[in-house]
């Protein structure tokens, strides 16, 4: 099996983007996006992630096997995404139906119940 070599001006061009990836994590933090921010956050951190994998790491250069095993990685991770925010969007539900739900009363609030 024959090694691939990369060239250093590709490193150096993945490197300049990671550091614009981080800049615009950074940027981010500091504005507010709203229901948008954690969309955005994990867009740029996914975005630098599959940077990191397929040139730092030689996933790009790698066999097929190897290759599948991260796209399988990739779709469970894509999984595991989908039902967080489907969580994080679905939260205000939950606290409309609970304030709706009428809360029973401690029995020591009763009226004539004597308070102590």
């Amino acid at each position: 099996m024959s090694e691939h070599v990369v060239s250093p001006k590709l490193y150096v061009v993945i490197l300049l983007a990671l550091l614009l990836g981080t800049y615009l994590t950074v940027t981010a933090a500091l504005h507010d996006f709203g229901p948008w921010n954690i969309v955005i956050a994990l867009a740029i951190a996914t975005t630098k992630a599959v940077l990191v994998v397929l040139f730092f790491m030689h996933a790009k250069y790698s066999t097929r096997r190897t290759q599948l095993i991260i796209i399988c990685g990739v779709f469970w991770l894509a999984i595991m995404l989908f039902m967080t925010l489907g969580d994080y969007g679905t939260r205000s539900w939950d606290q409309q139906t609970s304030s709706k739900i009428a809360r029973p009363v401690p029995s020591a609030l009763h009226a004539g119940a004597p308070r102590t």
